[in-house]
């Protein structure tokens, strides 16, 4: 029985020691990443450290409410699917520019995030209907994008993390290194929850070779609280401006399309295709998320990429998995020594891991472009070389687009966001669009549209 039949569909109940625990390997592999985003914009704002502690804290309880939202459900909001919401990386230019503005600052910054959500949410009924240009091919460029990108996160997660004035010291690349093999063996031997668990085992392990090798420090747990409370406005009532209202709503549009070819991958991989009601749902949290972290002290939120990965790795698809992960992160909000605890996790740990992970994303990208049709139109080999290849410019070259407008920038640094750009303008251009095909209400993406030249990629969907 493969582990995909073991753990049932995405509505599957597991017991809640499992629950509890799956939910919490989501927790590990999207802390780093969640708590970045906070400590770049305190360090802009010169914040004690108590103050960002609280922002941390903050942080993580509005992911938990995000996660819960989206992956439960309520009303219209949530794409019931196993999807973990945080901070998105589009908004830490402008917000780094806004901060350092004695008119602006946090109070500036969260009246954008909230505006900008409320906006979004007006916008997103209309934004799904744009998945219609996202045929097969489109979405297995941008699926395979996404995963580009996020490598280069997992490699400096190995090297120490940037920052780190110790930045690639052998013993960072060996635990680093041991993580990445523990959980390839787990793979190999491991059999039903043991394989399941594989990275948060890895982890595990990883941590265990820090503590021993002196490489975590504790230092201050005993000052930290064990209960506090996430009040609103914390630092002072929002302010609205204009042209920071107008960045974040850009800001909101990049982590759009980010978030649609999120949620197509995680429906490939979980084998639940997604439908326009889907996205319209979940794009719908993404600027509700988005107006609870303006008022409670965070920022604007996303689907979180690297949990997708976690998905295809384990197996596990049950929503309820990422539910059990909002609660856990709403706690740790909660508990600020919890927190802590968790925070102590050294990056290095979490690079071999996360190698793993983010290259599952790119591998499901790989095999949904496998089943594109290049020999009748061999343009869409072009499409694909010339999408990756623009995709990679913000990886590569990353002062590539350094004197673009500072509003454009959240555009221009997302690779995920110009290889959808690239892909959809290209794609029109070669091939055209065909009719749309009438399959009823809630057809999905790939039912409703037939790129001319790839009939091939859409039958593989279904």
């Amino acid at each position: 029985m493969s582990r995909f039949e073991e753990s049932g569909g995405i509505n599957a109940w597991l017991p809640p020691g499992r629950l509890f625990i799956l939910g919490f390997q989501h927790v590990l592999v999207m802390y780093a990443g969640a708590v970045a985003v906070p400590l770049i914009v305190a360090g802009a704002a010169h914040l004690t450290t108590a103050q960002t502690g609280y922002l941390i804290s903050s942080d993580m309880f509005c992911c938990g409410i995000g996660s819960l939202l989206q992956s439960v459900g309520l009303g219209p909001f949530g794409i019931r699917m196993p999807v973990i919401m945080a901070v998105t990386f589009a908004a830490v230019g402008p917000m780094i520019v806004m901060v350092g503005d004695p008119a602006l600052g946090l109070p500036g910054i969260y009246g954008a995030t909230i505006a900008a959500g409320l906006i979004a949410m007006g916008l997103a009924p209309f934004a799904s209907r744009l998945l219609r240009f996202f045929p097969p091919l489109v979405q297995g460029i941008v699926i395979t994008a996404i995963g580009a990108n996020l490598i280069p996160v997992g490699i400096n997660w190995s090297a120490g993390g940037f920052g780190n004035p110790h930045y690639g010291a052998p013993i960072y690349l060996c635990v680093s290194l041991s993580v990445l093999l523990f959980i390839m063996v787990l793979a190999k031997y491991g059999k039903g929850f043991m394989a399941n668990v594989a990275v948060l085992l890895g982890l595990i392990f990883g941590f265990a070779e820090a503590v021993l090798l002196g490489r975590v420090r504790l230092t201050g747990i005993g000052a930290v609280g064990w209960f506090g409370l996430i009040t609103p406005f914390h630092f002072g009532l929002p302010t609205f401006h204009p042209i920071a209202i107008a960045t974040m709503v850009v800001v909101m549009l990049v982590t759009f399309i980010e978030s649609s070819g999120m949620f197509m991958a995680l429906g490939m991989i979980v084998d639940h295709p997604v439908e326009n009601t889907d996205i319209r749902r979940g794009l719908l949290v993404d600027g509700l998320a988005s107006v609870i972290g303006g008022t409670f002290n965070s920022f604007p939120h996303t689907s979180f990429s690297q949990n997708i990965g976690l998905v295809g790795i384990t197996g596990v698809r049950s929503r309820w998995v990422c539910a059990a992960a909002g609660v856990i992160l709403v706690l740790l909000g909660l508990v600020p020594k919890m927190s802590f605890i968790v925070a102590s996790i050294p990056q290095f740990v979490l690079g071999g891991a996360g190698i793993v992970m983010f290259g599952m994303v790119m591998a499901t990208g790989i095999r949904v472009l496998s089943h594109v049709d290049y020999e009748k139109q061999q343009h869409n080999s072009y499409i694909v070389a010339i999408s990756l290849g623009i995709s990679m410019i913000p990886v590569v070259a990353v002062h590539f687009f350094q004197a673009v407008p500072v509003n454009l920038q959240p555009f221009v640094q997302s690779g995920i966001f110009l290889s959808a750009l690239t892909a959809v303008l290209s794609n029109l251009w070669f091939n055209g669009m065909a009719p749309k095909r009438d399959s009823g209400r809630g057809s999905t993406v790939a039912h409703s549209v037939e790129i001319q030249g790839d009939p091939k990629a859409v039958s593989t969907l279904h």
